[in-house]
């Protein structure tokens, strides 16, 4: 596997079935083939296409909101870890984003958010977001049954690490912004071929 260089600006994409959906420049900030560490920032654009399941549900915003967004991802896991920081730098929360596992390139990192998330608060309380889109992306037809349960797995691995106090994403505690970096330009939109997992 090819590892990022640090600093380096890449495209993480959201692909459905095979085809682009969304597409958004981060930069990594680490990638040593375990963890791959990458920072959304405010103002990144968000480049859409269009797809037969019609619009992405973010499509009403051309750029990432106001907080800066440090990404983490591990091989063949069902979600990443996201750390959230004001535009100020203050920290936010923690955020579990469930979605499929990373298919990467050379230039990018494909995946697709299966909905479910689970919100941490600084004071480590936390809850279940968006329970429903599990269901209702199976309903559609975006993922499969095997995907839900494989996901509903996953998170009740996640619920458990949080109950033992055994998050493998402590060592990014003391991770803060060390200042913007600016905005990548807006990346290409099209079809992709198909991906296999």
């Amino acid at each position: 596997m090819q590892l990022f260089e640090a600093g380096s600006v890449i495209e993480r994409r959201e692909v459905l079935h095979g085809r682009l959906w969304l597409s958004t420049p981060v930069t990594v900030v680490r990638d040593d083939g375990d963890i791959l560490a990458v920072r959304l920032d405010p103002g990144a654009p968000m480049t859409f296409a269009a797809h037969p399941f019609g619009r992405h549900p973010w499509a009403g915003s051309t750029r990432w909101a106001e907080t800066i967004v440090l990404q983490l991802y591990r091989p063949q896991h069902l979600y990443s870890v996201w750390k959230m920081f004001g535009a100020d730098g203050a920290f936010r929360q923690w955020y579990i984003n469930f979605e499929a596992p990373l298919a990467r390139d050379a230039v990018s990192i494909d995946t697709d958010d299966y909905g479910l998330d689970i919100v941490i608060r600084p004071d480590g309380t936390w809850w279940w977001k968006d329970v429903p889109d599990l269901h209702h992306q199976r309903a559609q037809g975006r993922i499969e049954a095997r995907t839900v349960l494989a996901v509903l797995e996953a998170a009740a691995q996640v619920e458990q690490h949080l109950i033992d106090g055994t998050r493998w994403w402590s060592d990014w505690d003391s991770w803060t912004p060390a200042g913007r970096v600016p905005s990548p330009g807006p990346a290409p939109v099209g079809e992709v071929p198909r991906i296999t997992r």
